[in-house]
């Protein structure tokens, strides 16, 4: 696996690496368990050797590639030496829009359908990349501001990792398992933000100092 599958974000990928990366999330969208090296190149038009190059192998293609989607999950960055109720009211909103918003999206639901079809399985590590650049990314992404939070006076809990899965599953609910399970459900960005606002009320509720 190379460097910059390591290292996924806006800022470390040229357009056309972002333009490769979104072909194979295309693919795995409309054939799951059919993605290849091959196929890649063919739909980004590059050569094989160029996808070798910059990923290495598929496990790294696969991985850059979940990576890329959950980059699309963003934090908004908070100053510690200003941070009020107000201010870290307004970054866990924005991160839980995100977060709700690419997981209820197409290309998040067919990753993880097929995530869930490898998990356990020799030799198909995509559960595993899945789990490790999805769930536990946005734990490092988040634990942070949580403990910033509780720095400053705000926030009251022992272990940051219990706050950031009950603020996730708050966010989450049953979305993504009813997504996964095939419902057609209408999350619109009016949706979205009121049921992130819910979940933040309901998270200060629990943990506010």
């Amino acid at each position: 696996m190379t460097p910059l599958a390591l290292t996924i974000s806006d800022d470390t990928l040229s357009d056309r690496q972002k333009d490769v990366l979104n072909a194979a999330l295309s693919l795995l969208v409309e054939g799951g368990d059919g993605l290849t090296m091959t196929g890649v190149a063919r739909r980004a038009s590059c050569s094989k050797e160029t996808l070798y190059k910059w990923f290495g192998d598929r496990d790294g293609l696969l991985t850059a590639t979940v990576q890329w989607q959950a980059a699309k999950v963003r934090m908004v960055a908070v100053d510690r030496e200003t941070l009020d109720k107000r201010t870290l009211a307004l970054a866990l909103e924005k991160f839980g829009r995100n977060l709700l918003s690419v997981l209820a999206g197409d290309v998040s639901v067919a990753l993880n359908r097929l995530a869930i079809s490898h998990a356990g399985q020799e030799k198909r590590n995509l559960g595993a990349i899945v789990l490790e650049n999805g769930r536990f990314a946005m734990g490092k992404r988040l634990k942070p501001v949580l403990e910033a939070g509780r720095d400053a006076g705000l926030l009251s809990f022992e272990e940051s990792e219990t706050a950031f899965r009950t603020y996730y599953g708050l966010v989450v609910r049953d979305v993504q398992l009813r997504l996964l399970l095939g419902e057609h459900l209408e999350l619109g960005e009016t949706e979205i933000a009121a049921d992130v606002k819910r979940a933040r009320e309901q998270f200060f509720t629990l943990y506010g100092a």
